[in-house]
């Protein structure tokens, strides 16, 4: 975090707490994506320091993001998060969620990831827990509100496939836990399942998880050069309105993040374009 940025940050808050700053923010308007919370995923700007990413969302009209550990690090002080809340403010940009983390059995730990969640203002995690950790999230869950967000993470190299790659997968094994742990499908994953055979159509995917969607990845991807490709490519094959009238029929009221994770070092004229796309995309089906 450059001087530059805690000096702002700090003066911001000299007379605010975290829980000021949070009751203040405002939610990010929809207006434009026919009713959806549309933010980023910021990996996307992985490549960037917090205030850079800031800067680059707020200039793609984005007023969200899902945030990863680099952008809002899980070790940070109650100082640092104050200073990182008030940038956030300061550009208009509010953590919706954050992830990728993990969750094991160790019913302390994942509390510690839940108490960094409610401490930024995070409605969902998104997550890679193991099979034993339910039981711990289930009494997380519930004392929280915070929403578990299984993101499945398709192919991961040697032919083999994430142990959460698909809806039915990850339905089958939440169905009987809170209600509050369901999933961040990834579309660009669930897409690159078809180099293992597996032709997954991230509408339906949608469909299966029905209200156990609390968030999603919104991504396009070009198996053949294995890389992600805009919104409307001829590269890609995401479907992007029928993503979203899938999640109209289900009566999603999560975040929807894009996450583009080629051009690492200047994403933002490819991130121009899928969000014009899905501007043109809600418009058709609102």
């Amino acid at each position: 975090m450059s001087q530059k940025m805690d000096r702002r940050s700090f003066l911001a808050v000299t007379a605010a707490t975290t829980t000021g700053l949070l009751a203040t923010r405002t939610a990010p308007a929809a207006d434009d994506f026919a009713g959806f919370v549309v933010g980023v995923q910021t990996y996307t700007f992985r490549n960037f320091d917090l205030e850079q990413m800031l800067k680059r969302t707020k200039e793609l009209g984005l007023k969200s993001g899902e945030f990863y550990a680099k952008h809002i690090p899980i070790e940070s002080q109650p100082e640092k998060l104050k200073a990182i809340l008030a940038l956030c403010k300061e550009y208009d940009v509010t953590p919706k969620g954050f992830g990728v983390v993990g969750f094991s059995k160790d019913h302390d730990a994942n509390k510690k990831l839940f108490e960094f969640g409610k401490s930024i203002g995070v409605q969902y995690l998104s997550a890679d827990p193991s099979m034993d950790s339910f039981d711990s999230l289930d009494k997380l869950c519930e004392e929280y509100k915070i929403a578990i967000a299984i993101h499945p993470h398709g192919p991961v190299g040697g032919g083999k496939r994430h142990r959460w790659w698909s809806a039915e997968q990850i339905l089958k094994a939440v169905k009987d836990h809170h209600k509050l742990i369901g999933t961040c499908l990834d579309t660009g994953h669930l897409i690159r399942m078809a180099t293992l055979g597996e032709k997954l159509d991230p509408a339906e995917q949608v469909k299966v998880m029905g209200d156990r969607n609390f968030a999603l990845h919104l991504k396009d991807h070009d198996n053949k050069k294995d890389t992600d490709v805009p919104f409307g490519d001829s590269a890609g094959v995401l479907d992007v309105s029928a993503v979203l009238k899938a999640l109209k029929a289900v009566k999603f009221t999560g975040h929807v993040a894009i996450e583009y994770e080629a051009n690492a070092d200047n994403p933002s004229p490819d991130m121009k374009k899928c969000v014009a796309f899905i501007k043109e995309s809600a418009a058709k089906i609102s």
